[in-house]
Protein backbone atom coordinates (compact mmCIF):
# COMPACT_ATOMS: atom_id res chain seq x y z
CA UNK A 1 0.00 0.00 0.00
CA UNK A 2 2.85 2.39 0.84
CA UNK A 3 4.28 2.20 -2.71
CA UNK A 4 0.82 2.75 -4.21
CA UNK A 5 0.36 5.87 -2.07
CA UNK A 6 3.78 7.22 -3.05
CA UNK A 7 2.84 6.80 -6.72
CA UNK A 8 -0.20 9.05 -6.16
CA UNK A 9 1.98 11.91 -4.84
CA UNK A 10 2.90 14.86 -7.07
CA UNK A 11 4.20 18.38 -6.69
CA UNK A 12 6.20 17.60 -3.55
CA UNK A 13 8.03 20.64 -2.20
CA UNK A 14 9.73 21.88 0.93
CA UNK A 15 9.41 25.57 1.71
CA UNK A 16 12.15 27.62 3.37
CA UNK A 17 10.09 27.49 6.57
CA UNK A 18 10.37 23.68 6.53
CA UNK A 19 6.72 23.20 5.58
CA UNK A 20 6.14 20.20 3.34
CA UNK A 21 3.42 20.14 0.72
CA UNK A 22 2.25 17.72 -1.95
CA UNK A 23 -0.83 16.78 -3.93
CA UNK A 24 -2.35 13.30 -3.95
CA UNK A 25 -4.85 11.91 -6.45
CA UNK A 26 -6.05 8.34 -5.93
CA UNK A 27 -7.33 6.61 -9.07
CA UNK A 28 -10.50 4.53 -9.07
CA UNK A 29 -8.41 1.33 -9.04
CA UNK A 30 -6.28 2.34 -6.03
CA UNK A 31 -5.83 -0.68 -3.74
CA UNK A 32 -7.07 1.23 -0.68
CA UNK A 33 -10.56 1.51 -2.18
CA UNK A 34 -10.93 -2.27 -2.64
CA UNK A 35 -12.13 -3.14 0.84
CA UNK A 36 -13.51 0.19 1.96
CA UNK A 37 -17.10 0.32 0.75
CA UNK A 38 -16.56 -1.28 -2.70
CA UNK A 39 -19.90 0.05 -3.98
CA UNK A 40 -19.21 3.55 -2.59
CA UNK A 41 -15.42 3.98 -2.61
CA UNK A 42 -14.01 6.14 0.20
CA UNK A 43 -10.32 6.61 0.96
CA UNK A 44 -9.46 5.00 4.33
CA UNK A 45 -8.09 7.41 6.92
CA UNK A 46 -4.94 5.31 7.33
CA UNK A 47 -4.07 6.17 3.73
CA UNK A 48 -4.05 9.87 4.59
CA UNK A 49 -1.83 9.10 7.58
CA UNK A 50 0.56 7.21 5.29
CA UNK A 51 0.57 10.17 2.87
CA UNK A 52 1.92 12.42 5.62
CA UNK A 53 4.55 9.87 6.68
CA UNK A 54 5.59 9.34 3.04
CA UNK A 55 6.12 13.08 2.61
CA UNK A 56 8.38 13.16 5.67
CA UNK A 57 10.35 10.16 4.37
CA UNK A 58 10.78 11.78 0.96
CA UNK A 59 12.11 14.95 2.58
CA UNK A 60 14.49 13.17 4.97
CA UNK A 61 15.54 10.44 2.52
CA UNK A 62 15.05 7.67 5.06
CA UNK A 63 12.38 5.34 6.35
CA UNK A 64 10.15 6.50 9.20
CA UNK A 65 8.18 4.26 11.55
CA UNK A 66 4.82 5.45 12.84
CA UNK A 67 4.98 5.17 16.63
CA UNK A 68 1.75 6.88 17.68
CA UNK A 69 -1.30 8.59 16.25
CA UNK A 70 -1.54 11.40 18.78
CA UNK A 71 -4.71 12.73 17.16
CA UNK A 72 -6.54 12.34 13.86
CA UNK A 73 -9.74 14.04 12.79
CA UNK A 74 -11.50 13.36 9.51
CA UNK A 75 -14.06 15.93 8.41
CA UNK A 76 -15.22 14.69 5.01
CA UNK A 77 -14.81 11.60 2.83
CA UNK A 78 -12.34 11.43 -0.05
CA UNK A 79 -13.53 9.82 -3.27
CA UNK A 80 -11.53 8.50 -6.24
CA UNK A 81 -9.87 11.14 -8.45
CA UNK A 82 -10.28 13.98 -5.95
CA UNK A 83 -7.12 16.03 -5.49
CA UNK A 84 -5.95 16.26 -1.89
CA UNK A 85 -3.40 18.85 -0.85
CA UNK A 86 -1.34 17.96 2.19
CA UNK A 87 0.66 20.50 4.18
CA UNK A 88 2.82 19.25 7.01
CA UNK A 89 5.46 20.36 9.45
CA UNK A 90 7.64 18.47 11.88
CA UNK A 91 9.53 19.10 15.09
CA UNK A 92 11.86 16.90 17.09
CA UNK A 93 10.51 16.13 20.52
CA UNK A 94 13.83 15.37 22.21
CA UNK A 95 13.09 11.67 22.73
CA UNK A 96 14.47 10.51 19.38
CA UNK A 97 11.08 10.91 17.75
CA UNK A 98 9.56 13.52 15.50
CA UNK A 99 6.10 15.05 15.86
CA UNK A 100 4.49 15.47 12.45
CA UNK A 101 1.46 17.73 12.10
CA UNK A 102 -0.42 17.48 8.82
CA UNK A 103 -3.62 18.80 7.33
CA UNK A 104 -5.36 17.78 4.13
CA UNK A 105 -7.65 19.93 2.06
CA UNK A 106 -9.72 19.61 -1.09
CA UNK A 107 -10.83 22.67 -3.05
CA UNK A 108 -9.69 24.88 -0.16
CA UNK A 109 -11.77 23.04 2.47
CA UNK A 110 -10.20 21.01 5.27
CA UNK A 111 -10.64 17.26 4.89
CA UNK A 112 -8.54 16.06 7.83
CA UNK A 113 -5.87 16.99 10.33
CA UNK A 114 -3.52 14.83 12.33
CA UNK A 115 -0.65 14.80 14.74
CA UNK A 116 1.66 11.81 14.49
CA UNK A 117 4.76 10.65 16.34
CA UNK A 118 7.33 8.95 14.12
CA UNK A 119 10.86 7.66 14.50
CA UNK A 120 13.61 7.22 11.92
Amino acid sequence: MKKAIEQCMSGFEVKDSGELSAAFIFPDGFIGFQGHFPENKILPGICQIQCAVSMLEKWQGKRAVLKEIVSAKFFSPVLPLEELICKAGSTEDGNGTVVLKASFSRDGKKVSEMKLRVQF
